[in-house]
């Protein structure tokens, strides 16, 4: 069973409470597709530009907001298979990490793209779980089509489609 711990730290974007219960589903569809043998655990944060633009500061040295931050806790082999040592494991389930997803971002680029903030706030909790679970598309090439791939293939099971 996969328990996603979601705060919502913002007051700008109204948020209904079946998108919270969408973005556990795109959270259980990514470990499903992924064939993820654990139970897991993941922290969702949901906040604003400023806060983020803080975290993308201190964290990653980047001195901007930006739309969505993953902070994977498992550690990977050279291949990209995840390790999952008994620290990992809390009452049973593996602790995949954070994500945190400026919801004002989120309501900008759905805007900007034409399509609904449920389906942009359900990508970027895909695009992070797929993090958490070791793609990286800023190496490019293969993996990065690989993972975007995968991103759509996600979202379409769980109906949220351009």
């Amino acid at each position: 069973m996969t328990e996603l711990l979601i705060e919502n730290n913002q007051t700008e974007v109204p948020l209904e409470q079946v998108v919270f219960s969408l973005l556990k589903q795109c959270v259980e569809e990514t470990l499903e597709q992924e064939e993820f043998p654990f139970d897991a655990e993941v922290n969702l944060t949901l906040t604003d530009d400023a806060e983020i633009w803080e975290l993308n500061r201190t964290q990653r040295e980047i001195d901007r907001p930006t739309d969505v931050l993953s902070f994977p806790l498992l550690e990977q082999e050279e291949d990209g298979t995840l390790l999952i040592y008994d620290e990992d494991m809390a009452g049973g389930r593996v602790l995949l990490g954070d994500i945190v997803i400026s919801a004002q971002r989120a309501a900008a680029q759905a805007e900007e793209y034409g399509h609904s903030l449920a389906r942009e706030l359900g990508f970027l909790t895909v695009h992070s779980m797929l993090h958490l679970l070791g793609y990286d598309h800023e190496r490019g090439g293969e993996e990065e089509q690989e993972m975007f791939e995968k991103q759509e293939a996600i979202l379409l099971s769980v109906g949220l489609v351009r």
